[in-house]
């Protein structure tokens, strides 16, 4: 999926969320999987796929990840759950 994307990364449900930028999705997200990507995400195992959002261009894409990083937790968990209520490893559906 070579596409701007804005990703959060969970822990484990209600767990620890990271929230990051691609072009790539599924290769970034697989260097997350496979602990390729050193830092805070290999340090609490975090590395299942629980929300993206796609883009037209970069631009966007950072702009949109800029303004979910200042989000509260609560939001955050609130747009996980409106589009994946289970919290769901939704790495698979876009291989």
């Amino acid at each position: 999926m070579k596409k701007p994307c804005v990703y959060i990364l969970s822990s484990k449900k209600n767990g620890t969320l990271y929230i990051g930028v691609t072009s790539n999705l599924q290769k970034r997200i697989w260097q997350h999987k496979n602990k390729v990507v050193s830092g805070f995400t290999e340090d609490y195992r975090i590395n299942t796929l629980v929300y993206f959002e796609q883009f037209d261009d970069m631009e966007n894409a950072i702009s949109r990840e800029k303004v979910l990083k200042k989000w509260n937790r609560a939001w955050k968990v609130r747009l996980i759950e409106k589009n994946n209520p289970n919290w769901l490893d939704l790495y698979d559906g876009i291989l």
